[in-house]
């Protein structure tokens, strides 16, 4: 077995005391996917202020019940493949007409997440280059994790009025360095999001020109120690 010094859980370190910024993209009547682990957590935790949200989610977790007992979410059904949290959660579920399951050629169908109002997608990655491509698989050369059904909710959100594709990670990790680098070294998992967000902001990808994009990683989600050299960087690339 390896160790996390071997095959660190870099997304594990965004908490929700430290980064609002995703939460701050979700509007009142947006559809959400969400997926397990800190930052889907962190993003719902902090979505108890909003209204009339809605779940169309490949899986969903103990922060959808907690946002259904706190009157967040909309009187609609709520659509997944799975679930996977505590007993409570399961007790929740049991006999609740209102949590539709369906198979994931329903729930990650592009065509139909992109009818989802306001379509939400928050995934996390492990890396995001200059390119804004994302990596969501692997480290250091080495497979992490798959990436589900990321690149399903990203082009469905994408095109859902009102949707957005947002990426979440840390901006460093000790282990790694920087996360927002100049360009990947494994391939990328998807591309072409609408914002991507660590502790430091939320970067504007969609429809900047690629300078301008490397502009906003730098200058909003990456790492000041890292700052300075992914400049350098990208005058050498652009």
């Amino acid at each position: 077995m390896q160790s996390e010094t071997d095959h660190p859980r870099i997304v594990r370190v965004l908490l929700v005391e430290d980064n609002p910024h995703v939460a701050e993209l979700i509007t009142d009547g947006a559809t959400l996917q969400l997926g397990i682990g800190a930052i889907p957590d962190a993003t719902l935790d902090a979505l108890h202020v909003r209204r009339e949200l809605r779940v169309w989610s490949e899986m969903i977790s103990d922060g959808v019940m907690k946002l259904d007992r706190a009157g967040v979410l909309a009187e609609d059904v709520l659509t997944t493949s799975f679930a996977a949290g505590t007993t409570e959660l399961y007790e929740w579920l049991a006999g609740n007409r209102r949590v539709v399951f369906c198979r994931t050629e329903k729930t990650n169908d592009p065509a139909i997440i992109a009818r989802q109002p306001a379509m939400t997608s928050v995934n996390a990655a492990l890396q995001v280059d200059l390119f804004a491509q994302a990596n969501a698989s692997y480290v250091r050369g080495r497979i992490y994790s798959g990436f589900g059904g990321q690149t399903d909710f990203v082009v469905g959100a994408l095109h859902s009025a009102g949707g957005h594709a947002v990426i979440a990670l840390p901006s460093w990790h000790a282990a790694t360095g920087s996360t927002i680098v100049a360009r990947l070294d494994s391939p990328a998992t998807s591309f072409q999001h609408s914002y991507v967000v660590t502790e430091h902001g939320a970067a504007a990808i969609w429809g900047q020109a690629q300078p301008e994009q490397a502009v906003e990683l730098i200058a909003k989600a990456a790492a000041p120690a890292a700052r300075e050299e992914l400049q350098e960087q990208a005058r050498g690339l652009f």
